[in-house]
Order: C-alpha cells, then structure tokens, then sequence
C-alpha cells in the first residue's frame, strides 16, 4: 500500500504544481521542488533521529551502495529532469503526457531482464492493464508530436528514471528518508544552480514557499514511500503502482478546477483498478534458499529476522542494527523484496 500512496501524493502534486507554471520557469521549478523534498526530508530526519535516540538509527548505504546511489542521483535527477525540459519545448504536451508513462514500462523490462526480478502472466497482465490506463487516460484525440527529436528526448527521460529505480531498488534497505533526502538535495540544488547561471530569477518568498512544501510532500514523501516499496515489492511491482498517479491527479483536478467526469476517465481508472487489482492478489509461493546475508535496516523479529542482540534492547519494533541472516531454506508466499532476490 505505501506505493499507492506514494502515487497519490505525487498525482496530487501535479495540479497544484501547475498553479506555479508560468510564474516560475520550469527548470528552476524543478529545483525548488527537489530542494523542498531534500530539506524537509533531512530535518524530519535529524528530529526522529534525536526524539527515538538509539531505536532509529540510521541505516546508512554500505561502501559498495554509493555507486548505485550516485547513478540513481545521476539518471533520475539530473539527466532526466533536463531531456524532459528540452524534449517538452519541442513537443505537444499531450503527447509528452502519454510518453512519461514508458516510465513504468522501462521500468518494469529493465527490472525483468537486466536485474533478473521475478515475474508472471498475472503480474505482466496487471503491467498492461495499469500502463494501457495511464495511456487513456493521458490519449487527446487528433494532438500528436510536432518535432520526433523532442519524443526522443522524453522517452530518454523516461528510460532515464527506470535506470533511477532500478538503481535506487539496490540500496533500498537503507533508510529511505536519507535516500530520498540526499537525492531531493543534491538534483535541486543542480536544478537550481543551472537555473540562475541561466539567468533565471528565484520567485517571492510566498511562492517559493508553496513550490517548497509541494515538493516535500508530492516528491520527498511520495519517494520515501516509493523507497520502501521498492524494498518490500521490487521495481516492477512498485513502478507498476506508481504508474496510477496521473488518475489521481486528475481526480484531484476534478475536485479542485470543477473539470468534467469523462467516460475516458471513468475507463483509465477501471483499467488502474483492474492491474492493481491482479498485483495484489498476486500468490508467489515456492521452495527457496536464502544465502547468507548481512545488512541494515529497519526490521520486526519474524520469520527472517530471528537474531540475538549485541547491545541491550528494550523491546520497541521496528528497530535498525547490523544484523546477520543464516542461511535457510523454507517455503512461503514472497514478493522480489530486500530478503528475495533469489534466481528462479
């Protein structure tokens, strides 16, 4: 459910993103969304880490993770940002629209044969249910491309953010609100140090502000959350969710600018509903093994995380330490999750 949720917070931030179109230049708007995110990111962090002291400590990336990390920076906030730029100057925007949904695409087909994650007829059906959803509801009759380089630009942003998920999955297990954090800070302050050199202008303290909290919310929480569902779902799973954010977001311009309830509408949310539908009821169950495996992150004591402690513990769960998992061999229902991402 945190990946729907993440979907709902950045469909909601879309429509009231475009209140500051036009009063804020694109670029610049983009970087003051991802400061907001990493900012507030970062103080709800050092404030849960001084209120839970030793029970939320943070589970920081392993010496091998930084590279991943850095590519998912690299792919999803700096390269993808800016070919989506160019490629919607160059583009109708309804078609722009109906591309960004090979977001999901790419990230579903990246994760199946480049990073081996598992899937089946059901999960591959509710793949194209979700993303033939997002193409209705995103589909302008008669509106097509007025320039092909600019639909390559948009599609390379797409690939761009399905490398990001990928990349950002393998260091998943880490805490998320720093990997969100850090991602929010360092592609904003990108963002916005290219903005100004452009000669762009910071807007008024009141609308950076808005700009700022639409950025926490609709890209810092929503990608905390999305973190954590690529931890507990895997990158297709959770990018297949994520996908559904543009039926929010319509939803929400609906309730907001009065905009009319569409037949289209009414047929892209059953099409959502139905592919999510078949992801939930989903039953993955099959003899596997389980490597050794030693890692951080916060966890509950069940069945894979049966381990003494080296410190004393005063019971409270979740809680985050280095811990070990044994080797075990066992069947039960899964997900490609931090704990199964074992070949088939």
């Amino acid at each position: 459910m945190v990946a729907l949720g993440s979907a709902v917070l950045f469909g909601t931030s879309t429509p009231l993103a475009k209140v500051l179109v036009g009063t804020v230049p694109p670029l610049l708007l983009a970087g003051l969304l991802y400061v907001g995110s990493g900012l507030g990111l970062l103080l709800v962090l050092v404030g849960r880490h001084l209120w839970m002291a030793r029970q939320s400590s943070i589970s920081l990336p392993r010496r091998a993770d930084w590279v991943w990390l850095a590519g998912a920076i690299f792919f999803g906030g700096l390269v993808g940002p800016v070919a989506l730029m160019y490629g919607l100057a160059r583009s109708a925007a309804s078609t722009a629209s109906l591309l960004l949904n090979l977001e999901a695409v790419f990230t579903a087909l990246l994760a199946w044969f480049i990073f081996h994650e598992n899937f089946d007829r059901r999960v591959m059906s509710g793949m194209i249910c979700i993303v033939a959803g997002g193409l209705m509801l995103a589909w302008t009759p008669g509106a097509y491309g007025d320039a092909s380089f600019g639909l390559v630009l948009i599609a390379l942003a797409c690939l761009c953010w399905a490398i990001d998920n990928n990349l950002t999955r393998k260091v998943s297990a880490s805490d998320a609100m720093l990997i969100a954090g850090l991602k929010g800070l360092v592609a904003g302050a990108m963002n916005i140090g290219s903005g100004l050199l452009l000669g762009q202008a910071l807007p008024s303290l009141g609308v950076l502000s808005f700009a700022m909290t639409v950025g926490f919310l609709g890209y810092g929480v929503s990608l905390v959350l999305f973190v954590l569902a690529l931890r507990d779902l895997g990158a297709a799973r959770a990018g297949a969710y994520f996908s559904v954010a543009p039926f929010f977001g319509a939803a929400v311009a609906i309730l907001l600018q009065a905009d009319a309830i569409t037949l289209q509408l009414a047929a892209a949310g059953l099409l959502m509903g139905t592919g999510v539908w078949l992801h939930l009821t989903e039953h993955h169950r099959h003899l596997h093994a389980h490597e050794r495996q030693e890692h951080t992150h916060a966890h509950w004591h069940d069945e894979h995380h049966r381990h003494s402690h080296d410190f004393a513990w005063d019971g409270r769960e979740p809680h985050t330490h280095p811990h070990v998992h044994e080797p075990l061999v066992h069947t039960h229902p899964h997900y490609p999750d931090v704990h199964h991402r074992h070949p088939h």
